[in-house]
């Protein structure tokens, strides 16, 4: 099931990275570090955001497929629930039309 504090959607993830590239953006410019160093931090930042978006597909993957698979268990059970309607309904109608004539279920 969803995790309820996560707010998550389609949305999130691409203002996540938004975000990542808006500052990464302002990283380069206000870095008081060398062209080198600044370019490990960028590196090291983005395999963290790497990461992040990762562990998200993950999460909807799993969850997708359990809510496929609810899907599906759920279209099985009301395919056998209707099996089981037409089947009473046939006996019924086969019992209906051999029952002799007079009151119904008396047999007289």
């Amino acid at each position: 099931m969803a995790d309820e504090s996560c707010n998550c959607s389609g949305g999130g993830i691409l203002w996540f990275l938004a975000g990542l590239g808006v500052g990464a953006a302002i990283g380069v410019l206000y870095a008081p570090k060398s062209g080198r160093e600044t370019r490990e931090s960028i590196l090291a930042a983005a395999e963290e955001g790497r990461g992040v978006v990762t562990e998200h597909a993950r999460k909807y993957r799993d969850q997708a497929t359990e809510w496929a698979d609810k899907g599906k268990e759920t279209i099985a059970q009301q395919k056998e629930n209707l099996r089981s309607a037409f089947e009473a309904g046939r006996q019924a109608y086969r019992e209906a039309r051999h029952e002799p004539e007079g009151e119904p279920g008396t047999g007289v």
